[in-house]
């Protein structure tokens, strides 16, 4: 065996050579091939043999004479496959096989109902400990943070749940019992499947792989670490300067990266402040090749000038300070480190990018990328380009990716927006006293409404606004937003409608039939719920009624024309590292730089100019996010889809039913539960076929003859 991974390794060497001569694009099937050769030589080995599995099932045939025991023995294959010399010995399988298997339809229903209180309790009692742990660092209420509660915030109570329920048996008896199914097999076979059986399958997905509790505890730490790096990456606005000393921002406009930067320049297409847009554009630049000084980072100490990147004390003396030292890039290398550790007890899926697809998401990685560069590279992209530059009257520039003026609220000045929030929400209990009148006001009964405010909580976080799910049914989901001492500003409540939509989905979906099937698909699903909401944020300040009309489809269009460029370099730096596994992060730092000049070259340059830019990898999920980011383009097709389809609806009311319908279905694969939802499968045609319809009818652009 260590002669095989030996070999292997050299084999992996020589051929990354090979691959760092190809496109980024070709190299994830080789890469994939042989970290799967790889990852097998390293995967430990069970002890239990062909022979003792053919005793398993010829024992089960000769106590249960009329059964059909492929199910049986697929779920014997896969125990055995986990079974180390540590969990006993072949008698010892033999034995536990023999004894655990559920032989009727009674029994298998008694036991998934067993394993599925286990699976909700342990869930929720492990989230509401993390969660009060953390709460010093995530939260403003909450006492000032001491060094402890750093070490605290990256510990997990659940870090060795496999662990246990391993050494306890439970995990096999699970196994043996409830296998579980490739993706493939549910897309195929879950159409008929009944709720219990799609549970059960589910539960096959539990205990599918072994991970040591320390690994689990390492990656919790490495993930909590980056966290509060970026909770805490704020820029004082107040403090730069252009190039001719003129402050642009009032002194106590403080902005979180990248969620603040993006939304304050997204904020200047209302009022036609250029000049802000490009200090923040170039604020971003020094952050992603991190020659922003340190100290300017969460502090209001210096003065900044980000075009020469040049610093003066409060009384305009020039200093000299020291760059950030790739600290941005050291935490995606920690977060890689870990699960590199981490691959070798995945021997089907040996990467964190094929787990990432494969798992996670369960849709794969060469279909995602394929959606992305369909749209990409699509003539509509072109035509809306074109329009946006007839519109802003002047060329485009690299930051308009984050084009805003398809929006209603462009019309409306964000003073006048702000006023009013901080007004409605001056600290987070106003904002959760509100939400069963907004709830309604979007088609929601009264009794419905008050049901879900009651199982939502509303916390003023010291980072970016997030939306924390739910892990049981007697657990509240969490939307926490950033509020200053002068109340919520519109940046906060939009980020607040957005989280908010989070947690209706999140506990929508949770009060169902079967808690094992409780959630969605993948992330951008419930980033899907969240882009309904937001969308019909100037409807609950009063502000008419949304409706999906053609600015909306250009909106969501533009929308997704940014997030899949960001989303491809994502993919890409993961890939590279894989490619690099012993990399620095200064090494990183400039592979992400090539890889986000590369993305848009192909992609934006021919479209917004620039060429080189890397503006494609600001987004702070890249740091503390691992592999996140794919899931907003799919929840933006997600978005798209189901606004196609509730827009059919006859009433608010019909809408807020319909919406309760779609997510009680439960955590389907994507595409079992886009067929339910709205009738057809996942697709970038239709939003495509939408933004056709709008050019050429409404403004006369011809896709097909487009020319930039």
């Amino acid at each position: 065996m260590a002669l095989l991974f030996a070999y292997s390794k050299l084999l992996l060497y020589i051929c990354i050579q090979i691959v760092e001569k190809l496109q980024m694009k070709h190299c994830i099937f080789i890469l994939s091939v042989l970290s799967l050769f790889t990852a097998c030589a390293k995967a430990p080995r069970t002890i239990i043999e062909q022979a003792t599995i053919t005793t398993c099932l010829d024992s089960l045939q000769a106590r249960y004479p009329s059964a059909d025991l492929s199910l049986a023995e697929r779920g014997i294959r896969q125990a055995a496959s986990l079974w180390t010399k540590e969990d006993g010995s072949e008698i010892d399988f033999v034995t536990l096989v023999t004894s655990h298997y559920a032989a009727t339809p009674q029994e298998r229903t008694a036991l998934l109902e067993s394993l599925s209180r286990m699976m909700e309790s342990v869930r929720r009692h492990n989230e509401e400990m993390m969660m009060e742990l953390q709460r010093p660092i995530a939260l403003t209420n909450a006492s000032e943070p001491t060094a402890v509660d750093e070490i605290l915030y990256g510990y997990s109570p659940s870090g060795h749940f496999y662990d246990d329920f391993f050494a306890n048996k439970v995990a096999f008896i699970a196994m043996l019992n409830f296998p579980q199914y490739t993706l493939a097999e549910k897309d195929s076979l879950g159409a008929t499947w009944t709720r219990e059986e799609w549970a059960a399958a589910r539960m096959g997905d539990v205990f599918a792989v072994r991970v040591p509790g320390e690994a689990t505890a390492k990656l919790y730490q490495a993930i909590g670490d980056a966290d509060m790096y970026i909770a805490d990456y704020n820029i004082y606005m107040g403090n730069l300067r252009t190039e001719d000393n003129r402050q642009l921002w009032k002194d106590d406009v403080v902005l979180l990266s990248h969620w603040n930067l993006r939304d304050e320049l997204k904020s200047n297409y209302a009022t036609g402040d250029q000049d802000k847009q490009e200090m923040i554009y170039q604020v971003m630049q020094r952050i992603i090749r991190q020659e922003i000084p340190s100290e300017i980072i969460n502090s209001n100490r210096y003065i900044w000038k980000p075009y020469s990147n040049t610093v003066e004390d409060q009384t305009g003396y020039p200093i000299v300070l020291d760059r950030e030292p790739d600290t941005r890039y050291q935490h995606i290398l920690n977060t890689f480190a870990v699960q590199q550790m981490m691959d070798r007890y995945y021997p089907m899926q040996p990467t964190s990018v094929l787990r990432n697809f494969e798992l996670d998401m369960e849709i794969p990685e060469a279909e995602v990328e394929q959606i992305f560069t369909r749209l990409l590279s699509s003539n509509e992209a072109k035509a809306v380009a074109a329009l946006i530059r007839e519109r802003l009257g002047r060329d485009l520039r690299p930051y308009d990716i984050w084009y805003d003026g398809f929006k209603g609220r462009s019309a409306i000045s964000e003073d006048e927006l702000t006023a009013k929030t901080r007004r409605l929400y001056p600290d987070a209990e106003a904002y959760h006293r509100d939400m069963p009148r907004m709830l309604q006001n979007i088609g929601f009964t009264a009794e419905r409404a008050q049901f879900l405010t009651n199982h939502i909580s509303v916390d003023p976080a010291r980072g970016s606004g997030h939306a924390l799910p739910t892990a049981g049914r007697e657990m509240n989901s969490r939307l926490r937003t950033r509020i200053a001492p002068t109340g919520m500003d519109y940046k906060g409540y939009n980020i607040a409608v957005h989280e908010m939509g989070h947690n209706v989905e999140e506990t929508t979906s949770m009060w169902i039939d079967q808690y094992l099937l409780a959630g969605i698909p993948n992330t951008g699903y419930t980033e899907a719920s969240a882009f309904l909401f937001q969308q019909r944020d100037l409807q609950l300040l009063g502000y008419g009624t949304h409706s999906a009309d053609d600015n909306t489809v250009l909106d969501v269009f533009w929308g997704m024309y940014e997030i899949m460029g960001v989303g491809l370099v994502d993919m890409y730096m993961w890939r590279w590292m894989y490619s690099h596994p012993k990399a620095t992060a200064a090494q990183l730092r400039e592979a992400v730089v090539s890889i986000a000049k590369e993305v848009w070259n192909t992609y934006y340059y021919p479209l917004l100019g620039e060429k080189d830019c890397i503006l494609l990898g600001v987004y702070s999920h890249m740091v503390n996010s691992p592999q996140y980011l794919p899931n907003y383009p799919i929840g933006h097709l997600v978005h798209f889809q189901l606004e196609e389809h509730l827009s059919q609806c006859k009433s608010q009311a019909d809408w807020a039913k319909e919406y309760t319908r779609i997510y009680q279905q439960g955590r389907l694969t994507p595409q079992q539960w886009m067929i339910g939802a709205v009738g057809t499968k996942l697709s970038v045609e239709p939003v495509l076929r939408a933004v056709n319809r709008i050019m050429t009818q409404k403004y006369k652009k011809n896709t097909q003859s487009c020319k930039f």
